[in-house]
């Protein structure tokens, strides 16, 4: 089952990025509930596992085209995002005093907070695109204007996910004209 989760992750934010026309050094939030990955409702069977299997499927697709990521924190840490703290230094992020545990923040953002080289805590983020594994509610961690994105796939191991990618505001009325590549 875990390599089934890895190969659907590592699928997902492939199809994502390439939907999203990231950037090199453009930020990506992550929420995942492994609960739901392994069947079990979101906050209710926290598994290491099935964290670090996502986790192994996508970080590295991550780290090879430049992108940056932010883990969200489930609620038990008011939906803190777990970062490398050169990336809270070159957004302007304010770094918060807190470390996931699994069930206090959440396997996926424990197994962040082990992998990144220099993991720090935020409070809040702007992304340009997002993944949501297992109804975890990252909304409030993207830009203005959240576009969802369908992939091939529409589950990671038995979770549901949503994903989105942003653009700008679309302002000026019925006269304005509009860049075509952000629509």
């Amino acid at each position: 089952m875990m390599e089934e989760i890895k190969s659907q992750a590592e699928q997902v934010i492939r199809e994502l990025l390439e939907a999203a026309k990231l950037n090199r050094g453009d930020l990506l939030v992550i929420g995942c509930s492994s609960s739901e990955m392994i069947g079990s409702r979101i906050g209710k069977n926290s598994s290491l596992d099935a964290a670090q299997a996502a986790f192994s499927g996508i970080y590295p697709v991550l780290q090879e085209q430049g992108i940056r990521l932010a883990v969200q924190c489930c609620e038990h840490l008011n939906r803190a995002l777990i970062v490398e703290e050169e990336t809270a230094e070159q957004f302007g992020y304010e770094m918060v005093n807190v470390r996931p545990q699994p069930k206090a923040g959440g396997s996926f953002a424990t197994t962040a907070w082990e992998a990144f080289a220099h993991p720090v805590a935020v409070e809040h983020v702007k992304a340009k695109a997002g993944l949501d594994i297992g109804g975890t509610l990252i909304g409030m961690h993207l830009k203005e204007v959240a576009v969802p994105v369908r992939l091939s796939r529409s589950t990671i191991g038995q979770a549901n996910i949503l994903c989105a990618r942003t653009r700008p505001k679309f302002i000026g009325g019925e006269r304005a004209v509009y860049v075509e590549e952000y629509k």
